[in-house]
């Protein structure tokens, strides 16, 4: 009798054992998908293992084998082994993450098209990575482009990660000017993604260009990862499994004898105490350039006066801005905050307009005359009188990117302003003075001879340990759309952010951000977990909370701390009440292993929980 070891995208820990049926025996193979009945209904199921004994009593048989050849290889396997490892996920969630969404769902593969099975070809290469660490971008790519090169003669496949769709389309053309080859795309939701992906599996294409899903193309010979802007949060997964695909990249290079290349011009404290430590390679190509000035403006006085009047603009940001306006310059003025006011309140009452589901400050955008939630996109019409006392006056303050624009437009009457706060295609030639969220960094073709930096405490003082790291590298990529001036105002001149940029020295930064890490004992001196628990009723979610809070305590290993149980930020969402418990441990495996021990029993109707490792 032959048995399969099976795995499903659930988050419940497998593998389970069912009978393989005599007519599939000489056709199933680990890694090829199946249907199977599990509980009582029917669900896709992936084979891990074939094996000739179970200790399972009442064994159901596989229903159907959906794939003759397995869509899964080993090295595939054994990433997704890895990352439900490193990540508390279940194996079958690891796979489906590795899948397009139309074989997650059972579609099954047309059969003329040949999938070609692992080479047992053998590497002598070693796993390396590399950071490079440039400014600009340009040199970075000189590397990469080469690098590739090279893969390609010693006929080994390259997986290119970047941020963002646009970023993909731009490689794609880069890769093909250089080298005369069109990679294959992929991204989730694209329209071809599954053809795409069939491409790569069948050896049609060597070179994969995408986003984060992307580090698990199935590609034969992987010989390197290229993966530009390591830095981004973007490439942490905001779902479960919480993936991060720098560190999926980690895992797979190791597998396959591969190289890793991390660029970035403002790399992440992980990477860059990695590169210190001697544990990479580190490549310091291009610095802050000389001639480019950085003026760090105190607005400390500011808040003395702006209670009176609408004063948002220091004397010496103004007087820069008119004489970069006599020059004929252009101008970006940089706010992270959408819309015309964030707070919208009665003047009698101070009742504020929040969102029902979401319970956080409705934004008003002026042009639409529109009040915003920004988490769930909740709208409603301004009211005339205050829905909690019908008092006739609604107040709106706070500066938002319109207001911004509105202002300048009072200041400078005779200049053209226009305001973005998402990403869209701007024509800059017919504006003078621009304002925008961080939106604008990822345009490449943007200039501008002065960059205004506005209300940038507001980044620093979130309740986030890696707050300063966000707004470094937020400053970092606001400089690369200057080569003549940037003027910060902040009321903590003295920040190593901004003294880094002042003194154009990143070390700086990165010197007394990792001192404070190390004082915390967080990464990269340690490994978070962040636990999270939703649901309808607040005080069910607090009540399960602080029992499994206490639950955690009560069994804690060595190296594994519990450190706080606190409501979520925000509290609630989408119609939903958070609670998050912290813990901190050396290794995110043991940290990984101490929760799946420990969660699989707790009772908690009615509560979601779910588990992030190194929350970002």
């Amino acid at each position: 009798m032959l048995y399969a070891k099976i795995v499903l995208g659930i988050p419940v820990e497998g593998p389970f054992d069912y009978i393989v049926p005599e007519g599939l025996s000489e056709k199933i193979k680990a890694g090829s998908r199946v249907r199977v009945s599990f509980r009582t209904q029917q669900a896709v199921g992936y084979v891990v293992k074939l094996t000739k004994k179970s200790n399972i009593n009442n064994v159901k048989p596989i229903l159907a084998l959906i794939d003759e050849v397995p869509i899964l290889d080993k090295n595939i396997l054994s990433l997704t082994k890895g990352l439900s490892e490193y990540y508390c996920c279940s194996w079958g969630e690891a796979i489906e993450t590795a899948l397009p969404e139309v074989l997650r769902k059972g579609r099954k593969i047309s059969q003329n098209i040949n999938i070609i099975e692992e080479t047992s070809i053998r590497y002598d290469f070693r796993p390396e990575v590399t950071l490079l660490h440039d400014l600009d971008g340009d040199a970075r790519w000189e590397i990469y482009l080469k690098s590739i090169k090279e893969a390609l003669d010693s006929n080994r496949s390259i997986i290119v990660l970047l941020p963002d769709i646009s970023s993909v389309l731009r490689a794609k053309e880069k890769i093909y000017a250089h080298l005369g080859i069109i990679p294959a795309l992929l991204y989730r939701k694209q329209p071809q993604e599954l053809s795409e992906w069939l491409k790569l599996k069948s050896g049609q294409a060597k070179i994969v260009v995408g986003t984060r899903s992307s580090i698990f193309a199935p590609l034969n010979n992987l010989g390197l990862v290229i993966i530009d802007e390591e830095h981004d949060p973007v490439y942490k997964q905001d779902q479960v499994p919480h993936y991060h695909a720098r560190e999926v990249a980690y895992i797979r290079i190791k597998i396959e004898k591969a190289k890793l290349i991390l660029g970035s011009g403002r790399p992440s404290l992980e990477t860059f105490y990695s590169a210190k430590q001697d544990k990479i390679k580190y490549k310091f190509i291009s610095r802050i350039k000389d001639f480019l000035q950085i003026k760090i403006i105190d607005t400390g006085y500011l808040d003395k006066i702006s209670k009176q009047k609408n004063i948002f603009l220091s004397k010496y940001l103004e007087d820069s801005i008119a004489h970069t306006l006599n020059a004929q310059g252009k101008i970006l003025l940089f706010l992270n905050r959408k819309g015309f006011a964030t707070l919208a309140s009665c003047i009698s009452c101070g009742k504020s307009l929040r969102c029902p589901r979401c319970n956080v400050n409705l934004v008003y955008h002026f042009k639409d005359n529109i009040l915003n939630c920004h988490y769930c996109n909740f709208k409603m019409q301004p009211p005339q009188i205050c829905p909690n006392c019908n008092s006739g006056y609604i107040k709106y303050s706070g500066l938002g990117t319109e207001k911004i624009e509105s202002e300048l437009s009072r200041l400078f009457p005779q200049v053209r302003i226009k305001s973005l706060d998402s990403r869209k295609q701007i024509d800059f030639s017919d504006i003078d003075i621009f304002v925008s969220t961080q939106a604008i960094i990822k345009d490449p073709d943007c200039s501008f001879d002065l960059v205004g930096v506005l209300a940038i405490d507001n980044s620093l003082n979130r309740i986030d340990f890696r707050a300063s790291e966000k707004t470094f590298a937020l400053l970092i990529g606001l400089l690369k759309l200057t080569g003549k001036k940037m003027i910060i105002q902040t009321r903590l001149p003295g920040h190593s952010c901004f003294q880094a940029l002042e003194k154009k020295d990143m070390d700086i930064f990165y010197a007394e951000e990792l001192r404070q890490r190390k004082a915390l004992k967080f990464p990269p001196y340690g490994h978070l977990g962040l636990i999270k628990l939703r649901g309808i009723k607040e005080e069910r979610v607090k009540e399960a909370s602080s029992s499994l809070f206490d639950r955690l305590n009560r069994f804690k290993k060595r190296n594994i701390k519990i450190l706080s149980v606190n409501s979520g930020q925000p509290a609630k969402l989408r119609g939903n009440f958070y609670w998050q418990i912290l813990i901190r441990g050396k290794e995110p495996r043991n940290l990984s292993s101490f929760l799946k021990n420990h969660l699989k029993d707790f009772p908690h109707s009615g509560i979601i929980v779910t588990v992030d490792i190194d929350p970002v």
